[in-house]
């Protein structure tokens, strides 16, 4: 069961990091430039009052050091590649693998 859900999780961050990317794919044939939406822009358009909540939770619960050095490095990567190593790592932790015995057993 909670293989399932790291899957499912897994399923719905690479659909969002598809998403992203062919919106910035849209803007770059549009600006006839590569543009790379940083994940911190997508999330205050999409939502700022979340985001600003998600920052004071952060700097007050765990440091303003954590916040400075590592949550706002990666808000200020390309959000599809986020989503995407995001979907990857979930991906890996619900993998399941298959058993290698019996492959070539006579039956």
């Amino acid at each position: 069961m909670l293989r399932f859900l790291f899957r499912l999780a897994a399923m719905v961050a690479l659909s969002v990091a598809v998403i992203m990317a062919v919106l910035d794919a849209t803007r770059s044939v549009a600006a006839s430039a590569l543009v790379m939406t940083p994940l911190n822009s997508s999330w205050l358009t999409v939502s700022p009052d979340t985001r600003a909540a998600f920052e004071t939770f952060v700097r007050a619960k765990a440091s303003p050091i954590v916040w400075d050095s590592g949550v706002a490095w990666v808000l200020a990567q390309p959000g599809f590649a986020v989503f995407a190593v995001a979907a990857l790592l979930l991906h890996a932790i619900g993998y399941r693998r298959r058993r290698r015995g019996g492959e070539f057993a006579p039956g």
